[in-house]
């Protein structure tokens, strides 16, 4: 029966590989950030990439309010996550995609560890025993240390005795598509790290972990779905707007005045197209007060230029 599933499946797969041809999200993998962030918005999803991720079984887990964006004080910076979730044992998770080497994992992963821990406390709150335990994973497409692991997994551990560890319950793990000690870690994993480089029908073995064919079917799913595709060709349009106008203006007006005016500009311009401002903000990474000032004088003075409205602003 399992065979022959299978089989009806592969046929299906090939069929539509012929329908799909020209769908951007056809030869997409999960490494890719639309198709992650697309499939992560299924909780389910969250929690078998969890699962996979660490090799852990979790009962059940539900979203963190506010999962995407954590704000930091006034002026300062906050961060925007791929997923967050909390399970039903007050663990934490937060699952970053990073398709290439920016150089800055270590010190992003220490940031948004600060960030995440600042609202489990409330304000005069004694002692420190609220603090949940937090994983933070960063799935890379390359192997940032250079040793071949699958998985490295970090503790805060004493330098004059390495077996002590702080205790501090936040673990990060950085997990390595491109890793080579297949036969020093569960297959479960290896398999999973290879669908997430190449998300297709040729890297789920029959005798796969269930869980990895219920991920590729939640994908499957994704790919051939038509609203979907246009979703994904109006984002390239958003973000090739935003690419233009800031090397247009950066150059015409220098660096920091460009970006300015380039900020305004699309969102003067992705306004008119009906984009949602808290949107906006989300998906600019920009402050939210901030876009909300630059609406709010589009609104005022919308006939006067962007270089106008910058120097109101200013």
């Amino acid at each position: 029966m399992e065979n022959e599933r299978q089989q009806n499946m592969q046929i299906t797969d090939e069929e539509t590989k012929v329908q799909y041809t020209d769908n951007p999200l056809w030869n997409m993998n999960l490494m890719d950030d639309f198709l992650f962030d697309v499939a992560t918005a299924d909780i389910e999803t969250c929690r078998i990439i969890i699962e996979l991720s660490l090799g852990i079984r979790i009962r059940e887990i539900r979203w963190k309010e506010g999962q995407k964006v954590v704000h930091n004080l006034p002026g300062k910076r906050g961060i925007r996550m791929d997923f967050y979730v909390e399970d039903v044992d007050g663990r934490v998770f937060d699952v970053e995609m990073q398709k290439k080497n920016e150089g800055n994992i270590p010190r992003r992963t220490r940031y948004y560890q600060a960030l995440l821990d600042a609202p489990m406390l409330k304000s005069g709150e004694r002692g420190f025993d609220h603090l949940k335990p937090a994983y933070i994973i960063v799935i890379c497409g390359f192997d940032l240390f250079g040793y071949g692991l699958y998985r490295y997994t970090f503790d805060n551990r004493c330098k004059e005795l390495p077996e002590l560890t702080m205790g501090d319950g936040c673990s990060k793990i950085i997990l390595n598509t491109k890793g080579r000690n297949d036969t020093e870690v569960d297959r479960t994993l290896v398999d999973f790290l290879h669908y997430i480089d190449h998300s297709s029908e040729e890297n789920i073995p029959d005798d796969c972990d269930e869980r990895l064919k219920n991920l590729h079917r939640k994908v499957y799913e994704i790919k051939t779905n038509e609203q979907m595709g246009v979703s994904y060709m109006k984002m390239e349009e958003r973000d090739r707007l935003i690419r233009e106008e800031g090397e247009r203006l950066g150059e015409a007006r220098g660096e920091a005045r460009g970006k300015i005016e380039g900020e305004i500009s699309v969102l003067r311009k992705l306004a008119a197209k009906g984009y949602d401002t808290e949107k906006l903000a989300e998906d600019l990474e920009l402050d939210r007060e901030r876009v909300d000032r630059i609406m709010e004088t589009l609104k005022k003075y919308g006939d006067k230029s962007d270089r106008e409205i910058a120097e109101m602003l200013e």
